[in-house]
């Protein structure tokens, strides 16, 4: 994944870390996906891996999601594979056998596997036996120069938006899992305030028309640290979320969040930053928005908890890996 014409906010994460890779010296080569839809981006995903590893030659290869990018990156080429689970792709070898025997072909071959959570490669590693012990825990981070605390009604200005009261705000996609139908009960129970959800999906027109919610649409990844700064509180109580960039990403602008139990969120969120919450208890969660709405504003506790994420840090421990299955590398990186 990556940001491309028609999806510019795809895999801004990769980008970043692509960014921090190069700032500190490295060549870099990519193969990526920067479209949404259709297999037939995988399969030109294989044909530009396998043609930049011919043409570049790289000493290591970095890739994102362990199938289809990890098991291309690893049958295509000689160099030595690092592999970053980032939790759809174990969430598909949990369900399909086809998928994990490639899952587990690709980490056979992998000179280095990264998790983004502690929580995902425990999973990972129930699910590929092949995995255990040989996984590093290293998040994307967040760049702490993009997102920071700024006053919010600069922010709202600048987005458009005056909600009447505290200011609600829900990133990522409209979906089942992000829990979004549930957050917007939570919210007009409450029966105060405003909320924005930023993001595209299937629940949009579910969404649309309740009582003080705006449905925003997608914006670009350079537009959403002004949406988590024009919030009070960023509510992200998915389902389940792997990791849970969008709600670091908030802390790091200083805002309390409510963010899901399950998943990531748990090693990153303390008490005084957020409230976490079960996402499938409705009553819990009309409690945690109120709870967090009563956090200060800003919020500098969020922001301290966030810069022990900073984007640089990861990948200089990224880069450090890198350097471990390739010792005698001369900063060449190919990133699928």
């Amino acid at each position: 994944m990556y940001p491309g014409p028609a999806a510019p906010d795809l895999g801004t994460f990769v980008a970043e870390l692509e960014a921090g890779l190069a700032a500190r010296g490295h060549e870099l080569a990519r193969a990526v996906v920067d479209r949404r839809g259709g297999r037939s981006r995988h399969l030109a995903l294989a044909y530009d891996v396998a043609t930049t590893a011919r043409r570049f030659r790289p000493d290591v290869v970095y890739a994102h999601f362990l199938v289809p990018a990890g098991l291309v990156a690893a049958v295509a080429g000689r160099a030595p594979v690092v592999l970053t689970a980032h939790g759809q792709d174990v969430a598909n070898a949990e369900r399909s056998g086809a998928v994990r025997a490639a899952t587990r072909l690709a980490v056979r071959r992998a000179a280095g596997l990264v998790a983004v959570s502690d929580w995902l490669r425990v999973r990972l590693e129930a699910v590929v036996p092949e995995a255990r012990g040989r996984v590093d825990v290293i998040d994307c981070g967040v760049d702490l120069l993009r997102f920071a605390p700024r006053p919010a009604g600069e922010a709202r200005a600048a987005v458009g938006w005056t909600p009447d009261g505290t200011a609600f705000v829900c990133v990522g996609g409209l979906t089942e899992r992000k829990n979004v139908l549930r957050l917007a009960r939570a919210f007009e129970r409450r029966g105060e305030g405003g909320l924005a959800f930023v993001g595209e999906g299937p629940l949009r027109d579910a969404l649309s028309g309740r009582p003080g919610v705006t449905t925003v649409g997608a914006v670009p990844h350079d537009d959403v640290a002004n949406w988590l700064v024009a919030a009070d509180i960023v509510c992200q109580p998915s389902l389940v979320e792997p990791f849970g960039l969008s709600t670091l990403e908030a802390m790091a602008c200083g805002r309390s969040v409510v963010a899901t139990r399950v998943g990531g969120p748990p090693e990153f969120v303390p008490p005084r930053a957020g409230i976490l919450v079960d996402p499938e208890d409705e009553d819990a969660l009309v409690d945690a928005l109120e709870a967090a709405a009563a956090l200060p504003r800003p919020n500098e506790a969020a922001r301290e908890a966030a810069e022990d994420h900073d984007v640089r840090t990861q990948v200089a421990r990224i880069e450090a890996l890198l350097g471990r299955v390739a010792p005698a590398a001369a900063g060449a990186v190919a990133t699928p």
